[in-house]
């Protein structure tokens, strides 16, 4: 019987290094005589920009260059367009992206007007107070309802308002099905802006050889390989030239998805023009405007529903933010268009959204990506509907969930993969009905709630349900090779920020080959390394560079039998791969070590049979039809402190279904890092704008993050609904923990406080805001 891998909750194998400060981040890159960089960035918003005087930051000393977009010459351009639009019908798009430093305007705080390059980086920072920029301030586009006014300034000449996107789906006819309903429930929602907050920020080292005409590139990114090659064509090299190492990052969540920013184009370039390495590491206060931002939508959402709460439609018309530039297209609305819908069955269904440029920092994927205000709507529609009809939380969702026996279900609307939007498996009953069991909604509901109220204190129970997409294409790809000494190489084009990917890859990998993961050593991220892939986003690592590994290990378990079965003069069928080595089931003594297989299969002398392929080792890539569907619950049981509206979380469950389990562990490590940040998002976190485009509180001081104390212990199940899309069954987990919370704060929340008929109908919220609410009410 051979050793199973996968399913079992394993230690990683990356830990070890990581936690003993020997693995390699970007600002660990250290090259003899490297310059370091510092840029100047804009403190207004929205601005012409009159002059930009450098010639006393170049007297300083110890500074080498300074560089203002006039210097670029040529190399000068907007970034391209990362994601192109989805084919909608009557889509309306305007592609506006960023560029590598203002020239003659500036459209949002904190944008790079100039470079210094320097022996250090204090003279750089030093330098950049010498530099005198004179601007001319234009009034800034900060509020989403009046961005598309006739009279509002324009963010970008070449379009003739600030529209960055038009988009209408629609399914069923909603107006037909709202005029037969039973009730119509009409709510204004709103979900601000918030920044990923990694614990490291972003960092680039740009080392330039002009012997062997090489670039490396070592990149605080997620997407290495597009990297390399967006690099290559505008610097004009061939891909060859210019290799990009995603080293170990501390935290990606999205905004590292994000390419071509700013640094990330212009540090190649000066690299080449003084021939020398250089670094450029972001501090905090300049993550708050350089790196990219997300959320802020304002919704006007309506559903429709008949007397059992069975729902019939659901309009939903909304802006979404797209800040100053739109490069990463519409994943972030299209995302919160799909998910919406969630795990119900919505028969007719009209969404409309206007994405809007303003004077804020661009908008990306984080966490989520869209999903959460998708499924922040449903859900607060659902429990208005609920309330107003007497049906109780749990119920009301269990009479709209899809059957288990209705999939594939498709949803008859445009995905952000560009394909029709088709759940493909799941079973979402047994997940409800077990976070409930978990919560103990129903004796909360008959006994527990009377009880707290009666000591006089405010405890409430909010439960809710989500989809999240998951595993979209286009592909990975992985090589796989056993080595001489016996131990196993597996490389793959996605980069790692923490998600387990040295120990989940290896798992996989192992399941076929029968090695300890100890003996397999992952590489990820280095496009020397390995020349094909998209990138680490979308929850899509175990899903498609996981599968992408797992066909490649198949094809060596299938040159290792074959090999062992001409030597060993059996069948293929009677071997048995265990331990690095492979036998004949039953005699242990016939036993080949892996490593004496791999050298008998590169011979260094004689004739081999035409055809015959070195080594035992394979390449394989993986690409899905489209993405595979996963969902849960969340449920959580708060107390309010009706003093301080300060919120102490008792309890948090998570009950999650994402197909065929690798790891339980490094699961549920996902899942617990997802909710920390969903708390934040709910309840801490929230950017702050002034009228004039100005962020006030760019700072940890100001902006609250969770903290230990604020994140109770979660605890998960797993229900598996395996994926018919991909041979492992898997589907993504890395942002379920975060797409639910902010709903189910806000439900819990008006559980807690319900003596006050509340309605929360905005994320996030903080102890502040949620005693002005409580105090207008």
């Amino acid at each position: 019987m051979e050793t199973r891998y996968l399913g079992k909750p394993l230690r990683r194998n990356e830990d070890a290094r990581l936690l003993t400060g020997q693995a390699l981040f970007v600002d660990d890159v250290h090259i003899p005589d490297m310059l370091h960089a510092a840029f100047l960035r804009s403190d207004l918003a929205h601005a012409k920009i009159t002059s930009i005087d450098v010639s006393e930051a170049r007297k300083r000393p110890g500074v080498v260059a300074v560089y203002t977009a006039e210097d670029l010459g040529v190399y000068w351009q907007p970034g391209p367009l990362l994601v192109p639009p989805p084919p909608i019908k009557d889509i309306v798009f305007n592609e506006c992206t960023q560029v590598p430093l203002a020239k003659d305007k500036v459209r949002h705080c904190g944008e790079p007007l100039a470079v210094v390059v320097a022996e250090n980086r204090y003279i750089a920072e030093d330098a950049l107070d010498d530099i005198v920029v004179e601007m001319e301030s234009i009034d800034a586009v900060v509020d989403l309802e009046t961005a598309l006014d006739a009279d509002t300034p324009l963010i970008h000449e070449q379009i003739d308002s600030n529209l960055c996107a038009h988009v209408v789906q629609e399914k069923g006819d909603y107006e037909k099905a709202a005029a037969k309903a039973h009730k119509v429930i009409r709510r204004k929602f709103w979900y601000d802006r918030g920044v990923a907050a990694a614990m490291e920020n972003r960092g680039i080292v740009a080392n330039w050889d002009h012997r062997s005409q090489q670039l490396t590139i070592w990149d605080t990114t997620q997407a290495p390989i597009p990297i390399r090659n967006g690099l290559a064509g505008m610097l004009g090299l061939s891909e060859s030239q210019v290799q990009v190492v995603a080293p170990f990052l501390g935290g990606g969540f999205g905004p590292k998805i994000m390419m071509f920013y700013p640094e990330e184009v212009v540090l190649p370039w000066i690299a080449i023009q003084l021939n020398c390495a250089v670094k450029w590491i972001e501090d905090r206060s300049e993550n708050f405007f350089a790196t990219t931002h997300e959320r802020g939508q304002l919704h006007e959402s309506e559903i429709a529903v008949d007397k059992d709460g069975k729902v019939l439609g659901v309009k939903d018309v909304f802006i979404h933010d797209a800040g100053a530039y739109d490069p990463y297209g519409l994943t972030v609305p299209i995302n919160s268009q799909c998910t919406l819908l969630g795990p119900y069955e919505v028969p007719n269904y009209y969404s409309e959204f206007k994405a809007v440029f303003t004077n804020k920092p661009i908008v990306t994927p984080y966490r989520g990506a869209g999903r959460q205000h998708g499924v922040f709507v449903m859900e607060r529609l659902l429990d208005f509907a609920a309330k107003e009809l007497g049906i109780d939380r749990v119920e009301i969702r269990k009479r709209n969930y899809i059957p288990a026996d209705a999939f594939p279900y498709n949803n008859e609307i445009i995905y952000q993969d560009f394909a029709p939007l088709i759940y493909d498996s799941g079973n979402y009953t047994p997940a409800l009905e077990r976070a409930a069991e978990m919560i103990d909604f129903y004796n909360f509901l008959d006994k527990e709630k009377e009880k707290y109220q009666k000591e006089g204190r405010c405890v409430g129970l909010g439960i809710v349900s989500y989809v999240e997409g998951t595993g979209i294409g286009p592909y990975e790809g992985a090589r796989v090779t056993v080595e001489a000494s016996g131990k196993v190489s597996l490389v793959t084009g996605v980069g790692t920020q923490g998600q387990g990917h040295y120990t989940a890859f290896a798992q996989v990998v192992a399941e076929q080959i029968g090695v300890d993961i100890k003996d397999i050593r992952v590489e990820t991220g280095d496009t020397r390394k390995f020349h094909w892939g998209t990138g680490t986003f979308a929850s899509r690592g175990a899903v498609v560079a996981g599968n992408a590994c797992h066909a490649a290990a198949v094809a060596v378990r299938k040159k290792i039998l074959k090999m062992a079965s001409n030597i060993l003069e059996v069948a293929e069928d009677d071997l048995l791969l265990e331990d690095g080595q492979v036998q004949v089931k039953g005699v242990p003594q016939s036993a080949i070590k892996l490593g004496d297989l791999a050298v008998q299969a590169n011979p260094l002398r004689g004739a081999v049979q035409p055809g015959t392929e070195p080594g035992l080792e394979a390449v394989a890539y993986f690409g899905p039809e489209r993405g595979a569907t996963a969902s849960g619950v969340h449920a959580m049981l708060l107390e309010i402190d009706r003093e301080t509206m300060m919120v102490d979380i008792k309890r948090y469950i998570v009950v999650h279904d994402c197909g065929t389990v690798i790891n339980p562990m490094i699961l549920e490590g996902q899942i617990q890092g997802g909710v920390a940040q969903g708390i934040g998002n709910a309840f801490y976190e929230e950017l702050h704008f002034s009228d004039n485009g100005e962020l006030v509180n760019a700072s940890f001081m100001d902006y609250l993050l969770p903290t230990a104390l604020d994140v109770p212990p979660i605890e998960t199940d797993h229900i598996e609904t395996p994926s018919p899309l991909n041979p492992l069954g898997v589907k993504g987990a890395g942002e379920a923990g975060a797409i639910p919370t902010g709903a189910l704060f806000a439900q819990a929340i008006e559980d807690a406080l319900s003596d006050l008929d509340l309605e929360i109908l905005e994320i996030p919220l903080s102890p502040n805001r949620l005693f002005e609410i409580v105090g207008k009410k």
